[in-house]
């Protein structure tokens, strides 16, 4: 059982005794104590530190110990939560609507290359969290379509070359090459050497993969907001077993995140912003397409996210 703060709302995440993970507002709703200060899983559920009172999975009141029948007119609200690519993630939405697509298999999205491999397990050495960072998680899928950032942020020779752009109302994906072989803009079919697949599930949750030339990697950055200023970025890297030598593969994938971050933080927001003829129309169309996920009357809260906590 763990506390949490998130969409400007205190949490409580607990795994039943069957192993099941929920996570519920955190207040009882018989006399507000904090269910993650002091409360314990027990048998149907999360036992309240206050007076006893028991709250299952779904929020409702199964148990109070000095009575005869629980409070059925009462409940804590309960988030959708689902456990995949060594992460837990929490459904957010501003209506207030169950979810409107599942979260993809990270690994089976970045196509064949990335799928048809052995990676080494996933420990704690190979997960991140950077807590309170001052950022927007639109920023940080506005990466997909910056290719010159790479120059100056990561310091690659010269910039990729944007090979494939695709959208739907749900996902934004994309391919881009690097080096000089690249810079024509061709995406040849079964070509990765040097290449990096981005996959965005909305606009809380990234997948990428890169074929290097030591070898496959996987990272997904994921954007949890915990108010309108700040938020909590999470990322998980997965490193194909065929090239051995993890840690120092490793170490080389986890470098980027915080360069990347440090610009974030005190970056701020320009709308419009002052483009150049080569990467207008990508932050263009992928402004538009996350502009989606926001309700109508409102530009600064996203009306739905799948955001992650690993």
């Amino acid at each position: 059982m763990i506390g949490l703060h998130y969409f400007g709302v205190d949490l409580v995440a607990f795994r039943d005794l069957q192993g099941a993970v929920h996570v519920l507002d955190a207040h009882c709703q018989h006399l507000g104590a904090n269910l993650s200060k002091g409360g314990c899983v027990v048998e149907d559920g999360i036992q309240c530190p206050f007076h006893g009172w028991v709250w299952n999975g779904q929020g409702r009141n199964v148990r109070i110990p000095y009575e005869n029948r629980p409070n059925r007119g009462r409940k804590v609200r309960s988030w959708p939560v689902v456990e995949k690519n060594e992460a837990i993630y929490v459904w957010h939405d501003a209506a207030g609507r169950a979810p409107l697509w599942e979260m993809p298999d990270g690994l089976q999205v970045l196509g064949s290359h990335i799928h048809d491999r052995d990676y080494f397990p996933v420990g704690p050495e190979a997960r991140q969290k950077f807590a309170g960072i001052h950022v927007h998680p639109q920023i940080i899928a506005e990466n997909a379509v910056d290719p010159h950032h790479f120059r100056f942020v990561h310091k690659t020779p010269i910039s990729p070359t944007v090979l494939r752009e695709e959208a739907d109302d749900i996902v934004w994906s994309a391919k881009v090459g690097f080096g000089r072989r690249w810079s024509e803009g061709i995406d040849t079919p079964g070509e990765t050497t040097n290449t990096l697949e981005i996959y965005w599930s909305g606009i809380g949750v990234s997948f990428n993969g890169e074929h290097t030339r030591d070898g496959y990697r996987v990272i997904t950055i994921c954007t949890t907001p915990v108010d309108n200023e700040r938020s909590d970025i999470f990322a998980t890297y997965w490193i194909d077993e065929a090239h051995g030598d993890y840690q120092s593969r490793l170490d080389a994938a986890k470098a980027a995140l915080p360069d990347d971050i440090a610009i974030w933080e005190y970056q701020k927001y320009m709308d419009p912003p002052g483009l150049t003829a080569s990467e207008a129309a990508g932050f263009r169309k992928l402004r538009s397409w996350a502009n989606g996920f926001y309700p109508e009357d409102s530009a600064a809260e996203p009306e739905a996210t799948l955001t992650a906590a690993t």
